[in-house]
């Protein structure tokens, strides 16, 4: 930035680049909405007034809000590579993201997190990554890696490191382990990103005392609001598998809640929906249904994000923010018709600059032992934990039936067997357990995106029918495939670490289409993301009930 250039604009003593006139400013400093031209130097904003130029755009009124941030997502979760997660954030107003590539870090350590880096660099969208806290996640899987403390301080100059990702081991943050205490204290002086499932009383205050600033795993308004009595920020989430929203903006509207210290992410939502909907823009439109006074809800999409993460430029339509600006034909609608980044449409930029190829260990990392179907035999013994889901949630139930009603069950169909296999060093290690409210029948489903130590996890009621399963991804090194009857129904191969894609935007969403359509009609219960909600049944930190490559874990 030229500063003196910008003050010269402002006094209208040089021609600004780009003035942008007659707009409705959506003043996200102050809640109002203002009439003026909006004048652009060097990619910043020089004033908000009165302005001519030689390159105008008349706006004639239409809304104009600073760019939305998305304030915690997993770009590895859309199953895209951040240059096309980013083209589709950018075509619906999002021009910053906050990230956490620890999906990428379990399969393959420092290495992935520096290939997000690197994949990122030159990107038109602002890409700032929370460098991952818990690579294995707890002590009961196996990752393809492990990080210690010392393993991420090479990370904490970098640019475009804002802090410390979601600290999972909530446990060990109480029990105040001291390599947990090392990574907290390698980022006091950056964000410390929670995850605090359910709020368990004895934990909050410690979790908290613990330096930790954020959480975005809250479910209800009284869980939220428990957090922010505690200091810290809650981060409203609504992806494609865990739908927050409502719960908690309608309580903090009803009990008339201050918002200052609430923001907006998606966590994890896939490519497909990102391509149909957006991200922050339908939370926007959402918490505006719901009562939220407009403006309110662009300041948690915009200036609140930014001020969490100690983004100082951007967030705001005032000189000397950058000028990455969203203008709208309708406010309550979030109908975005164009979006600029540093002053220039976002369409005239190169969203695909040249990008450095992919390390081999990603292209290359499943490997499992042997198996056969007799490994998804159940051992006899008297009553079995079975893993309940919970539609539009991550959420699980624990539930316990005897050997009986399990045969009765995986006869009828209203039970499956799951398993995890561990896929990173071929140890054969495998995890099996029972799983209810799924809904497939005939036939099995695989991923290698199971959160988060992504080893492959397959469901169904056929073991031949899961064994197959298991060896098609172990046929197209990673990603989702469904199986029926003896044949194979749909692949999405994810070569890339097991977790991404190397297709182009429409040929991987229409893959993506295609996948859920089977899936549903195989038999997967409607209420249930076939894909999101069955990569999360691995993810040992979120209650009540998991399975790792260890087990069946109580959380």
């Amino acid at each position: 930035m030229n500063r003196q250039n910008l003050i010269k604009t402002a006094l209208g003593k040089k021609e600004p680049d780009l003035v942008l006139k007659n707009a409705t400013v959506i003043q996200v400093l102050t809640g109002e909405l203002l009439t003026g031209d909006i004048a652009v130097c060097d990619g910043y904003i020089a004033g908000v007034g009165r302005y001519d130029g030689p390159h105008t755009v008349d706006l004639q009124g239409r809304y104009v809000s600073p760019g939305f941030i998305n304030a915690h997502c997993h770009v590895e979760s859309s199953m895209a590579l951040p240059e096309l997660y980013c083209q589709e954030e950018l075509r619906f107003g999002v021009t910053a993201v906050v990230t956490d590539p620890h999906e990428i870090a379990n399969v393959a350590g420092n290495e992935g997190i520096q290939f997000m880096l690197d994949r990122s660099e030159n990107l038109p969208l602002h890409y700032f990554v929370q460098i991952p806290s818990c690579v294995p996640a707890t002590p009961l899987e196996h990752a393809g890696s492990v990080l210690k403390a010392r393993d991420l301080a090479c990370f904490t100059q970098h640019p475009r490191v804002t802090g410390l990702g979601e600290m999972m081991d909530f446990y060990g943050v109480s029990q105040c382990d001291p390599d947990i205490l090392e990574k907290l204290s390698l980022y006091r002086h950056k964000v410390l990103d929670g995850h605090l499932p359910s709020v368990p009383q004895e934990l909050l205050q410690p979790y908290a005392a613990a330096g930790i600033q954020t959480d975005h795993e809250s479910v209800s308004f009284e869980e939220a609001r428990e957090k922010l009595r505690a200091g810290l920020y809650v981060l409203i989430r609504e992806g494609s598998g865990s739908k927050n929203l409502d719960a908690i903006m309608e309580g903090v509207l009803r009990e008339g809640l201050d918002t200052s210290r609430l923001a907006f992410c998606t966590d994890d939502k896939h490519l497909l929906d990102i391509h149909r909907e957006g991200t922050i823009r339908c939370h926007i439109r959402r918490a505006i249904e719901l009562g939220m006074p407009p403006v309110t809800a662009y300041q948690l999409a915009t200036i609140q994000a930014a001020r969490i993460y100690g983004l100082r430029d951007i967030g705001a339509i005032a000189p000397g923010y950058r000028a990455d600006l969203v203008i709208l034909e309708d406010l309550k609608q979030v109908s975005v018709s164009d979006v600029y980044v540093g002053g220039v449409p976002y369409r005239d930029l190169s969203l695909r600059p040249p990008m450095p190829p992919v390390p081999e260990r990603i292209l290359h990392s499943v490997h499992l032992g042997g198996i056969s179907p007799d490994c998804f035999a159940l051992p006899e013994q008297d009553c079995y934990p079975v893993i309940h889901m919970v539609p539009r949630q991550i959420l699980t139930r624990k539930g316990i039936l005897t050997q009986d009603e399990v045969s009765q069950g995986l006869t009828e169909g209203s039970l499956l067997k799951i398993a995890v296999l561990e896929r990173h060093h071929a140890t054969g290690r495998m995890g099996l357990g029972l799983l209810a409210q799924y809904g497939l029948r005939h036939g099995a489903i695989a991923t290698t995106v199971a959160h988060d130590s992504h080893n492959l996890l397959v469901a169904g009621d056929s073991d031949e029918d899961m064994l197959l399963a298991v060896q098609e991804l172990e046929r197209v090194q990673g990603g989702y495939t469904l199986v029926q009857n003896g044949r194979v129904m749909a692949t999405l191969p994810l070569p890339i670490g097991g977790l991404m894609s190397d297709l182009d935007v429409e040929p991987l969403t229409e893959k993506i289409q295609e996948l859920t359509r089977c899936a549903y009609s195989m038999g997967v219960n409607p209420g249930i993301d076939p894909f999101i909600a069955l990569s999360f049944l691995a993810l040992p930190v979120i209650p009540e009930i998991r399975i790792t490559d260890m087990g069946v874990v109580e959380v």
